[in-house]
């Protein structure tokens, strides 16, 4: 059976459509429903319900998902196994979000280091779905993120809240269009950004990774939503000042992991990456 066959089933299960699915794994979506329908008639089943809607999985689909996601799992596991320096028993793949890697999961992964000498660790950012794929196509054993999808043979556990306060670089500055540079921190905080400032026009000015917002302020002065734990040093320090009378709003942080791990191997970094994970 071809593998890739399967990893293509795993992401039209993951995303509901064929179109979703082609633009996640950059091909086209003919290419995407010859995949699938060569699968089926290799299987003998349908595995999808077509509709207007999208792609839903039918009992037979149901039922092969399991497989799917062992088959791409073995290969992955065969690739890490053939390709590990003798000096490892092991491989674990870690991605993030760049703003839990700063100041918080890196500690983590240095220690792991040291805790687990024997293990090779592999780390990366990343966004919401490309983490998600990779988990479900067990390209990667633990994803730690803001806005996870519940699916099939994933555990969802509670990380940290992050805290998002308003500074600004002006001690009695204030959330003005032309200098409040917006930071994506997902849709959650869209909502309630937009409840609670329901007049605001929309930024003129945003990026996706609270870092790059930072450095901009630096330059170019003005405000914006970042987690407390990142500013609070520069906030001490007199060089960002919190906007009087702003909202705070709460980012939960998840740890995304497969319900199939290696639970000796993954559960105790998993214990460690709670325990240090706590809100600061």
């Amino acid at each position: 059976m071809n593998i890739e066959h399967a990893r293509t089933f795993l992401t039209v299960a993951d995303t509901g459509s064929f179109v979703a699915a082609a633009d996640r794994l950059h091909v086209t979506q003919s290419t995407v429903s010859a995949r699938i329908r060569a699968l089926e008639e290799q299987l003998g089943s349908t595995l999808f319900t077509r509709n207007k809607s999208g792609a839903v999985l039918t009992a037979q689909g149901r039922r092969f998902l399991k497989h799917a996601g062992q088959m791409v799992r073995a290969l992955e596991r065969a690739r890490q196994d053939v390709g590990l320096p003798k000096a490892f028993r092991a491989r674990v793949v870690i991605g993030a979000r760049f703003g839990l890697w700063d100041g918080l999961m890196m500690r983590w992964f240095a220690s792991m280091k040291k805790a687990q000498p024997q293990v090779s660790l592999h780390s990366e950012i990343g966004f919401e779905p490309d983490l998600m794929q990779a988990l479900v196509e067990s390209r990667m054993d633990i994803g730690v993120m803001f806005t996870p999808q519940r699916r099939p043979m994933l555990e969802l556990l509670p990380l940290l809240t992050e805290r998002l306060v308003l500074v600004s670089t002006d001690a009695t500055g204030a959330l003005q269009p032309d200098s409040y540079i917006h930071v994506d921190w997902g849709p959650e905080f869209d909502t309630q950004f937009r409840a609670s400032f329901p007049d605001f026009p929309g930024p003129a000015v945003s990026v996706n990774i609270a870092w790059l917002g930072l450095e901009y302020l630096k330059i170019n002065r003005g405000s914006g939503y970042f987690p407390q734990r990142l500013v609070q040093r520069q906030i001490d320090a007199g060089r960002l000042f919190p906007v009087r009378g702003a909202p705070v709003f709460e980012l939960p942080a998840w740890i995304v992991i497969r319900a199939d791990r290696d639970k000796a191997l993954i559960d105790p970094m998993i214990r460690s990456l709670v325990a240090g994970g706590a809100p600061l």
